[in-house]
């Protein structure tokens, strides 16, 4: 089992989630995954750095911690060439610690530069073709590829790490999972579903299982919940609404309903570990084993110490 820390960049400036990362590896982690996105959730988060920006920092800041997008949407918003020659540079510059964590997208992110939103079965398709354009260019020399939807011409990738990036594929649902399975080299997702980790290894997929673990921690109940819910109340939403809204203030609108109490359902919160051991043990019962924990509270070094001191020895005898 392998414990992660999800760096929220919607929620916290460039600088900050540099130092929660290099804080993460003194707190014992294994691996530290960041966000990608142009646009935050909502308003209340205030922040959205540049993904590739943040993981070099991170990477000349740790020495041992492993990093990786969660996750890159590399077909859209940026063209897959792009992505191949940052996860190449990013690879080199933390020594081959870093996993490209790839998703279908979302279209808060991806519609800022105008390519319009295509349906779920087209952005599979293209995510497909992505993949197949990154390893191209990973194994060297120049390549040109077209297919349904994307090309790449004459092009080259110089710097290379000396093993590819492994890549990690985002489901939401089956076809996704089969994706992962046939074209990724592990499985992401942020629900402790068994059927997604079952479908994944039936079709022949046997890399890791990353899985958002949701919690808050804070010394008051109270207030680890009301932070969870001012943060986190959008992934209640679900992924056929997370995936098609185009802005804040449409998320905004569609988790003005989320309660609290709603949230309290999900998250582990407040300072009883066992509360937020409850909530890890459903991913690792639902076959993840790497398991990515979010900290929704309102205080992130009183989430490490509560780390290091209650959750990391148990969660690493759930193995």
């Amino acid at each position: 089992m392998k414990i992660g820390y999800k760096l929220f960049a919607e929620g916290y400036g460039p600088r900050e989630i540099v130092e929660q990362a290099v804080r993460a590896e003194r707190a014992g982690f294994d691996f530290v995954e960041v966000s990608d996105h142009f646009h935050p959730w909502l308003f209340s988060h205030g922040h959205s750095g540049f993904v590739w920006s943040m993981l070099a920092a991170i990477a000349e800041r740790t020495e041992r911690v492993e990093i990786a997008t969660g996750v890159t949407c590399p077909f859209l918003r940026i063209h897959p060439a792009i992505i191949a020659q940052a996860a190449a540079t990013t690879a080199l510059l933390s020594q081959d610690r870093f996993t490209l964590g790839v998703g279908a997208g979302e279209r808060l992110n991806e519609h800022v530069v105008g390519r319009g939103w295509p349906s779920v079965t087209t952005r599979h398709e293209m995510l497909r073709e992505a993949i197949d354009i990154m390893r191209l260019l990973w194994s060297g020399g120049y390549h040109s590829y077209k297919g349904e939807h994307l090309v790449l011409e004459d092009a080259r990738v110089f710097d290379l790490p000396e093993h590819p990036p492994r890549v990690v594929v985002a489901a939401g649902g089956e076809e996704a999972a089969r994706l992962a399975a046939e074209s990724g080299d592990g499985l992401f997702a942020t629900e402790p579903s068994s059927a997604l980790t079952s479908t994944y290894r039936e079709l022949g997929g046997d890399g890791p299982r990353y899985g958002e673990v949701p919690l808050a921690w804070a010394a008051d109940e109270d207030a680890a919940l009301e932070s969870a819910h001012e943060l986190f109340r959008f992934g209640l939403t679900g992924w056929k609404v997370q995936a098609e809204l185009p802005n804040p203030v449409n998320f905004e609108a569609a988790t003005a309903l989320v309660s609290r109490e709603a949230m309290a359902d999900v998250f582990g919160y407040g300072p009883d570990p066992q509360r937020h051991l409850k909530v890890v043990r459903q991913f690792a019962d639902a076959g993840f084993d790497h398991l990515a924990l979010i900290n929704a509270g309102p205080d992130p070094e009183g989430f490490f110490r509560f780390f290091e001191t209650e959750l990391a020895e148990p969660i690493r005898n759930l193995s």
